[in-house]
């Protein structure tokens, strides 16, 4: 996929690994952390019901029951996985934003923002399928529709929501399309991430999933800027 104009660092929407693996070694008085650290490794391979609190204190070499000590069960583990998947996300959402130049006409730096972000989205996806599926899967994410917003005001939903705050302020939403218009972009982009990680445009070449993208996002601009019937 083509990055904004200038941007010099572009990314297609190829299978290529964005995110370091990295490993802390346990020590004492720091378990929590360590059985985290293993249990995020443990997810980015393997489907989400693989990962219990038995073969993640396996792994690091602790019982289990030492485990239980910080964990009251699995969903609090997962949800910390989920927690810091979506820190995860937020940051690649911030580091492609950061790649839009802002030298142009204000309503094409807020396209382009908001192009990045999505394009965060599905490269998070393809890159990190199975920490995609921990973080928005709904037994494992924080109650209510933005599973982040309440305790992260600067995860992925408040970045999605700043970055369409910009495209009213500038003219290219108008002001009553604006209400709730997070959740049809990101039901919209969230549809195309899982069809190229679980469907028929993951058999895609990157270049025709490149431009299914382009119209992807120019569909969603249009309807956002689109008169209320």
């Amino acid at each position: 996929m083509a990055g904004s104009p200038r941007s010099g660092d572009s990314r297609n929407l190829g299978r290529v690994t964005a995110m370091a693996s990295e490993r802390t070694t346990y020590h004492h008085g720091n378990l929590r952390n360590a059985l985290i650290d293993e249990a995020w490794e443990l997810a980015r391979s393997s489907a989400p019901e693989k990962v219990t609190i038995r073969e993640v204190a396996r792994r690091a070499g602790v019982s289990h029951n030492a485990a239980y000590r910080h964990f009251a069960d699995r969903q609090e583990l997962m949800t910390s996985i989920a927690d810091r998947a979506l820190a995860t996300l937020a940051d690649l959402m911030r580091q492609r934003i950061a790649t839009v130049p802002d030298d142009q006409a204000p309503e094409v730096v807020a396209r382009s923002r908001f192009r990045e972000t999505a394009r965060a989205y599905a490269l998070f996806a393809i890159d990190e399928p199975h920490l995609f599926q921990v973080a928005f899967h709904a037994e494992f994410s924080r109650p209510g529709v933005n599973p982040d917003v309440s305790a992260r005001r600067d995860g992925p939903y408040a970045i999605l929501h700043s970055v369409l705050d910009e495209m009213v302020a500038v003219g290219e939403i108008p002001t009553e399309r604006r209400p709730d218009s997070e959740i049809v972009c990101w039901a919209a982009v969230h549809g195309f991430a899982e069809l190229c990680i679980k469907g028929p445009l993951g058999l895609l070449p990157d270049a025709e999933r490149e431009n299914y993208f382009d119209r992807l996002i120019g569909t969603i601009l249009h309807g956002l800027k689109a008169p209320l019937a």
